[in-house]
């Protein structure tokens, strides 16, 4: 399919756990097809590296100046919409999800009903890219990339980040969602593994064809659902 028969403005969001290499195929397929790109500006958060360090201590303040910071970012989407089509790679109710995970008690009441009145000003993208990666995998791709604030991760966090994202998916669709198994493609160094995700993000966006993945299938490649109630 000609990129050329793109002719509406469309919203794309690459997401998946930490280490999955969202902001990295967001990057590539912002330059392969030429829209605008919209990347998460985690780092100016300045509580991120005390969080892995101490997650009891500095949950709030992390959750709170990601949830503001990703709102404000969210503001830009229907210009950007206007300009072209655009690719992101986060979601905005990733922070929920997150949340889920380091909130409770009076603090989570507190982050419930701030996040919910955000939410419902929220441009809702035409498709969503999840990439999945065994823990295991995850580990290997955090390590390779080094990042300092990330060294202190724990493993059982990683693990309940991506079992909260399975479960995410497999009960909540805000968008249609294609999934991409991504524990044996290098989209970096093989071409041959990007293009193959080119052509099946094409082809959602081309034919609006989003069938419920069978259970047994929630974690296999081939799958792209979207909310059928």
């Amino acid at each position: 399919m000609d990129d050329k028969a793109f002719t509406r403005s469309w919203y794309v969001i690459v997401e998946g756990a930490i280490g999955v290499g969202k902001t990295t195929l967001a990057r590539m397929l912002s330059e392969h097809f030429r829209t605008g790109l919209l990347l998460e500006v985690f780092e100016e958060n300045p509580f991120l590296s005390r969080f892995y360090e101490s997650r009891t201590a500095y949950a709030f303040q992390t959750q709170m100046f990601f949830l503001l910071s990703r709102y404000r970012q969210q503001q830009q989407v229907p210009k950007s919409l206007r300009q072209g089509a655009l690719i992101s790679d986060y979601m905005f109710n990733k922070d929920r999800l997150f949340a889920q995970l380091n909130l409770a008690g009076d603090e989570w009441d507190i982050y419930q009903q701030l996040q919910s009145a955000l939410a419902c000003q929220i441009v809702p993208p035409d498709l969503i890219v999840y990439l999945q990666a065994d823990t295991e995998v995850l580990m290997a791709r955090i390590a390779q990339r080094d990042r300092p604030y990330e060294r202190a991760m724990e493993r059982e966090y990683l693990e309940d980040l991506r079992k909260g994202y399975e479960r995410f998916f497999a009960s909540t669709q805000p968008a249609p969602v294609l999934y991409v198994n991504t524990n044996q493609l290098n989209f970096v160094l093989n071409p041959g593994d990007f293009h193959h995700i080119v052509e099946r993000i094409r082809t959602a966006l081309r034919e609006g064809i989003f069938q419920a993945p069978l259970p047994a299938l929630s974690f296999e490649e081939t799958s792209i659902h979207t909310d059928q109630t």
